[in-house]
């Protein structure tokens, strides 16, 4: 069901790739780019995020800032920074953290298999950022980072995977966050072969890079009109991805913040989420098991556990659902947690240290720590075409750019 295809990466040639490499743009701010890039002239958020370069009050989505990006992109290629492979490849891509590997597979997928419901979604676009990375795609005519996918495992491609690991690695380095990141180029014919088949009868999930995905569609679609002859080879059908094996993921906790107790004394506020939600003092921050929630509020840690049976609808009986329902929208008055300003989202390892610190330092009045959505409980949602909460999930290790580019 799912088509992969090799492709001709743009990629840094071996001496520059870990000052090249970046965080995905959609995980730092302008300010932590800027900062990032500052004294580094070949750092790919001059190209993924290239309004570092301008002045703080530009907007962003401006014509000339994408032209800038791809202005800079043709200047490292023009430098011997960035070469293309000769031949279709497809990447072997390796990451290791704190002891723990995924290693997933560099491929092109087809927008086809996006509409058509072989690739699937759990989460719900903005419209103004997926028109945003749709007109910084369009522009710099390049996906310049993987859609993060993943497939059920069933070991089947386990020995075919051992057989490409033999490959020597053309690129191995640690990365700031001390992630040792790993890529092998797949030029074989007959092994690239091999993996294109083992997948075709795979369902892929997004795990993360809805926006990536859904740009990259636009773009393709977009190009497909301007141009009604295609044949389905050009490079505009397809976007580039990573596709690990759902086995080897892990998904931390997205935590939430909110500013103020919606006008209510603290004493109110618990109160009112005791009359459907156990409440109890506990020393423990971060649940220990689903349908646990931690809130921390002046200075003291909670533990709330629904009174009602949360069902096994797969949404519905998600955490971040029954915080949304039970608290969040009727308690806070955050009926829409993507739009409103009162509330944050901190997720990963440190999350529930900073959570509490923002609490401790004023700027909010309370936080809640979730226990991390399961990839099964993911897989239950995309299976049935429904979306998740906002900010449901949080993966990690995060994937780099600038390691390879697809040329549209």
């Amino acid at each position: 069901m799912a088509k992969i295809s090799e492709f001709r990466g743009l990629r840094p040639k071996r001496e520059f790739v870990s000052k090249v490499a970046v965080l995905p743009y959609d995980v730092v701010s302008t300010e932590e780019a800027r900062n990032i890039a500052r004294n580094n002239t070949i750092c790919f958020f001059h190209v993924s995020k290239p309004e570092i370069d301008f002045p703080g009050d530009t907007d962003a989505g401006e014509q000339s800032v994408f032209q800038h990006g791809k202005n800079y992109l043709a200047g490292m290629i023009r430098d011997g920074i960035l070469f293309q492979d000769d031949d279709p490849c497809l990447y072997l891509y390796t990451q290791i953290m704190k002891g723990r590997e995924q290693t997933g597979i560099i491929a092109c997928v087809d927008i086809d298999d996006y509409l058509n419901g072989t690739i699937k979604k759990h989460e719900q676009t903005r419209e103004e950022k997926e028109t945003e990375r749709t007109l910084h795609m369009d522009v710099i005519n390049a996906n310049t980072g993987q859609v993060f996918l993943f497939y059920r495992d069933d070991g089947s491609k386990q020995r075919l995977f051992q057989k490409a690991m033999a490959i020597a690695p053309e690129y191995d380095f640690t990365s700031e966050d001390g992630v040792r990141q790993i890529v092998r180029v797949v030029s074989d014919n007959t092994m690239i072969a091999s993996l294109k088949a083992a997948f075709r009868d795979d369902i892929l999930y997004i795990a993360d890079g809805h926006h990536r995905a859904a740009a990259a569609v636009r773009v393709g679609v977009q190009r497909r009109q301007l141009n009604p002859g295609y044949t389905g080879n050009e490079e505009f059908n397809r976007f580039m991805a990573v596709i690990f094996p759902n086995s080897q993921l892990k998904i931390l906790a997205y935590n939430r913040i909110v500013r103020d107790l919606n006008g209510m004394s603290t004493a109110k506020f618990l109160n009112s989420i005791s009359g459907d939600v156990a409440v109890a003092v506990t020393d423990r921050p971060a649940p220990e098991s689903v349908h646990e929630i931690g809130m921390y509020c002046d200075g003291t840690w909670y533990l709330l556990r629904p009174k009602f049976d949360p069902g096994d609808d797969p949404i519905a009986s998600l955490d971040v659902s029954i915080l949304q329902k039970w608290i969040l929208g009727p308690i806070l008055g955050i009926t829409n947690p993507r739009t409103d300003t009162r509330i944050d989202f901190i997720g990963g390892t440190n999350s529930v240290i900073e959570i509490q610190k923002r609490v401790d330092r004023g700027s909010h009045r309370v936080a809640f720590s979730l226990f991390p959505t399961s990839i099964e409980e993911l897989m239950r949602v995309s299976d049935t075409d429904g979306i998740m909460p906002p900010k449901s999930t949080w993966f990690e290790p995060k994937l780099r750019s600038g390691i390879l580019i697809h040329l549209l």
